[in-house]
């Protein structure tokens, strides 16, 4: 049984790239998995992906760039303010300036370097590298 969209998306997608695939498609979706695939796109992660409605949840079809090495949710969705993201990254991320962590702000969706540059915390959703 699917729990987390986020992480069976994730999951997903760490997979194919494993096996070496050129797409994979995701269901069920949300809106914040595409705004996680928007950010993943933006940072060369991913290349297009597109959604199709099918009336029972939808799916996302994500083409590959073969750039992840891997990706995943954090859980528990732990509070960061805006001077903590060194400890985080050390946690999550293999180098420094190595990937990305993708924080939800009252900005909205953003990569931890965004948030360091616009001033604001929030709390972590997933890393990407």
């Amino acid at each position: 049984m699917k729990r987390d969209i986020i992480n069976d998306a994730l999951v997903a997608i760490n997979n194919a790239e494993a096996v070496g695939k050129m797409d994979v498609v995701v269901k069920p979706t949300s809106k914040l998995l595409g705004e996680i695939l928007k950010l993943m796109q933006k940072l060369g992660y991913i290349g297009e992906y597109e959604y199709i409605d099918d009336h029972r949840g939808g799916s996302f079809k994500i083409k590959l760039t073969h750039k992840i090495n891997k990706c995943g949710v954090i859980k528990p969705r732990f509070s960061v303010k805006k001077g903590e993201f060194e400890k985080w990254e050390q946690r999550y991320l293999p180098a420094r300036d190595f990937g990305a962590l993708i924080v939800s702000t009252s900005s909205g969706l953003l990569t931890h370097y965004d948030s360091k540059k616009k001033g604001v915390g929030g709390r972590l959703i997933a890393y990407v590298y």
